[in-house]
This record gives structure tokens, sequence and C-alpha cells, in this order.
């Protein structure tokens, strides 16, 4: 089987590292692939979160800006890291801004697609949860919204709690309810 570009970049991102080729290649098909200039905005801080993205080359910067117009740079991003993620599992308004810093090449997927996706294989969702167990990667909305301090370690359950009702899938661990 062959694989495409999409599919490589896919493989070598930490969420999607316990896929195999199979699982990677059906998720490339929902994968564009976008270009932005230096300085082009990818999405606002309050957009709708429609896609999360993978820079395949170039950087990308996380920033808010306060009231009186201040730039304050939350992080920066580079080949094969993704950023957007934690809005579009949330289905919240993005808490930042991104912006290209050079020029930059993404592959994007669709949110809804992503949800779609993991709600017709549950065993990928299980599988990137355990990815994100082993220290998470991304930075949760609390962290953005109370900048500065907040430990990145209330990533996992941000993520676990967002597939958990995005794909309606029972997570006794995580349901205070639950006997265990």
């Amino acid at each position: 089987m062959k694989y495409n570009g999409k599919t490589q970049i896919l493989r070598r991102s930490f969420i999607f590292s316990n896929l195999n080729d199979d699982e990677l290649s059906e998720l490339a098909n929902l994968a564009i692939e976008r270009s932005f200039g230096p300085n082009e905005f990818i999405f606002w801080d309050g957009d709708t979160p429609e896609w999360f993205y993978i820079i395949t080359e170039g950087k990308v910067k996380v920033l808010k800006y306060s009231s009186s117009g201040r730039e304050f740079i939350i992080a920066f991003f580079g080949p094969y890291e993704m950023f957007g993620e934690v809005a579009v599992f949330e289905n919240k308004p993005y808490p930042a801004s991104a912006q290209a810093i050079a020029e930059t090449k993404v592959v994007g997927v669709k949110g809804e697609d992503l949800l779609s996706f993991l709600a017709n294989r549950p065993q990928v969702a299980l599988k990137i949860i355990n990815v994100l167990g082993g220290g998470g990667s991304g930075m949760p909305r609390d962290a953005l919204e109370t900048l500065p301090g907040r430990e990145l370690s209330n990533a996992l359950p941000v993520y676990c709690l967002c597939f958990r009702q995005s794909l309606a899938l029972p997570f006794p661990l995580l349901d205070r309810r639950s006997p265990i």
C-alpha cells in the first residue's frame, strides 16, 4: 500500500503516533493541505473551531492580545506539531489566535470529520487517549485564559472528557458516578 505525504505527516504527529498504517491512511483522506504567508492569520481568538492543524513546514505562533492591543505570545509550533486541537475537541471558540511567522504549510483536519472518524472507530480514540496519557501534548483552555502560570499536566483530562462527550462512549474512570 502506498502512503501519501499527508499520511507521513500524521504518522510523525505525536497524537497519532500509535495509529496503524490503515488508520493513518483513512485519517489522511480527511486531511487537506493549506499554505499561509508570513504574518497571515490561520484563525483568530474567538473563531468557531472548525479545523486543527499539523505543520508540515514553517512556523506558527499562538498569541493573545490584551485589551490595550499588546501581543502576548503563548507558544511557537514547528514542523510536525499540532495546534487548534483542544478547541476542536471541546467545541468551544479558539482561545487564542494562530499566525504564520514564515511561509508555512499545514495539514488540516476538520473537527467534525475527526469526531465522526473516531465515533466509528472507538479503538482509535482509545489509542489517542493512551498517547496523551503519556504526558499530554496540548495546552488546555484554562491555561490560556489564566496566563501565566498554569501547568500543562491537566491536558489529559481535557482530552479524555472531550472524547467522552464527543463520541458518547462510556469512560467509567472519568464518571464520578462509576463504582470503580
